[in-house]
């Protein structure tokens, strides 16, 4: 069992084995009142006034209090984060990376933002961790790239892809959690949905390419397509009659 548990972990892309792993040790250190959550909230006075830019990335982190929603948003970040890594973005680790940076900044900006607006602010002041979001950003990305395919929910009934992230946003209601935390990962995923995918259809322009100092960080694997043999023509002897 731990060999295979092992085997598993090591199979996975580098970039879903290093948020899996640093989103696990940190919530099990929260929990072990090893960590202070305090520590690694995003609260812009302290980002912005005391540079404790570190927050910027640890609210990622952070999954609150280890219970049944932690279990699931552990399973639907190691499955649906390797599947995007590996199928949707093989070969492209550093575009992967960059979709991820373009869901923390949204993400950020737009709680920075919100907490700025009147009768908007008081609500958007209590999300202070985004790793929910940042979740179902990417779970809102694969089913739109993949919106056909039959899924169950815990075997009580089933539907397609598409409508993947609405049966979590439920699920998350159920269970207490905020429903504007799953709401703003829903909302950036649709924006890199649509930026990546339908404006290039739409434009011929690429607003999010990756730009090069980010590809330089990563050394992806040239994926190779296999063409099909081709073998020179069999030569014909040329008959000349008189």
């Amino acid at each position: 069992m731990a060999q295979a548990v092992e085997d598993w972990y090591k199979q996975m892309p580098i970039i879903t084995r290093t948020y899996l792993t640093a989103a696990i040790v940190t919530t099990v250190g929260c929990s072990l009142d090893i960590i202070s959550p305090f520590n690694l909230c995003l609260h812009p006075t302290l980002v912005i006034k005391n540079y404790q830019f570190w927050r910027l990335i640890t609210n990622f982190l952070f999954f609150r209090k280890m219970d049944l929603d932690f279990l699931f948003h552990m399973f639907f970040l190691a499955r649906y984060c390797k599947l995007l890594e590996e199928n949707s973005f093989r070969g492209r680790t550093a575009d992967f990376f960059y979709m991820l940076l373009f869901g923390a900044t949204f993400l950020t900006g737009t709680v920075l933002v919100g907490g700025m607006i009147p009768y908007l602010s008081e609500s958007f002041a209590k999300i202070i961790f985004l790793s929910n979001s940042l979740t179902l950003m990417m779970v809102y990305v694969w089913s739109k790239q993949n919106p056909f395919i039959h899924m169950s929910f815990l075997g009580l009934f089933t539907f397609t892809a598409a409508y993947l992230p609405w049966v979590l946003l439920g699920f998350s209601v159920f269970v207490g959690a905020s429903a504007w935390v799953d709401l703003l990962g829903m909302i950036a995923g649709h924006a890199y949905y649509f930026l990546e995918d339908v404006y290039p259809r739409m434009t011929g322009r690429r607003p999010l390419k990756t730009p090069s100092f980010i590809k330089a960080l990563f050394a992806d694997d040239v994926v190779v397509v296999a063409q099909p043999l081709r073998f020179p023509a069999p030569q014909v002897d040329e008959v000349h009659q008189d």
